[in-house]
């Protein structure tokens, strides 16, 4: 089991940060390269830039909680519950893919 995973490429888990705007205020969000691959994956299911997802997410979640803590990880999790949802749609569980920001929210396993 563990050579699956002691095996991956290093670059997959080199950190990696960016530099972006959001809410008019530069920030740096240091993430996985596997993360950026899903973000930007995620960003492209949704006709969406990175940058443009990212902030957009960060709008939601503000409006959601009030406040923000803990982006980078709330952006890692963001990537681990698209890919269960990408796995989910392929083993049948959905009837056809759709983008994250057609679903509806309150439907989502939380």
């Amino acid at each position: 089991m563990c050579k699956i995973y002691a095996q991956t490429d290093p670059i997959l888990y080199e950190c990696r940060s960016r530099s972006m705007r959001i809410s008019g205020v530069t920030t740096t969000i240091r993430l996985e390269n596997l993360f950026w691959q899903t973000l930007s994956e995620l960003a492209a299911d949704n006709d969406m830039t990175t940058n443009q997802l990212i902030a957009k997410l960060h709008e939601e979640i503000t409006q959601h909680l009030g406040e923000t803590t803990n982006f980078a990880s709330f952006l890692r999790v963001t990537c681990l519950r698209y890919q269960g949802l990408k796995a989910n749609a392929s083993l049948g569980f959905r009837s056809r893919a759709i983008p994250a920001s057609a679903a509806p929210a309150d439907k989502v396993v939380r």
